[in-house]
């Protein structure tokens, strides 16, 4: 099982990483770019509003936000044939994704801080 606290290391990371991944795998102009960086600033948010050790706000209870974890996991692996270039780019969409779902998937549901156990 993956801590809540840890789980904020690698969100944050994961944000960040989508961030710039169209440029670190040259991903091809459009959606194949702009989806991980929508994600990416989407992850970096809606961690900042986590109720964990690691959030900001702590407006989000953790398992929502393992929900929205998974879904943008989901979202990442569809993505090049729902969008329609996965003729150009699939593989890291796939494995970013899959990161997404198993790290959603395998983290505590409340936060080791007991104060920021909400929902």
């Amino acid at each position: 099982m993956i801590s809540t606290k840890l789980h904020g290391y690698l969100d944050y990371l994961m944000g960040i990483f989508l961030i710039v991944s169209p440029w670190i795998f040259n991903f091809p102009q459009g959606m194949a770019t702009t989806l991980p960086i929508v994600l990416g600033a989407g992850t970096i948010l809606y961690s900042l509003l986590t109720a964990y050790e690691l959030g900001a706000f702590g407006l989000i209870p953790v398992p929502v936000h393992l929900i929205i974890d998974v879904l943008a996991g989901v979202l990442l692996i569809a993505s090049p044939w729902i969008f329609g270039f996965s003729d150009q780019v699939y593989l890291p969409f796939v494995v970013l994704g899959a990161i997404e779902v198993l790290t959603g998937l395998m983290t505590s549901k409340k936060p080791l801080t007991p104060d920021l156990q909400r929902g």
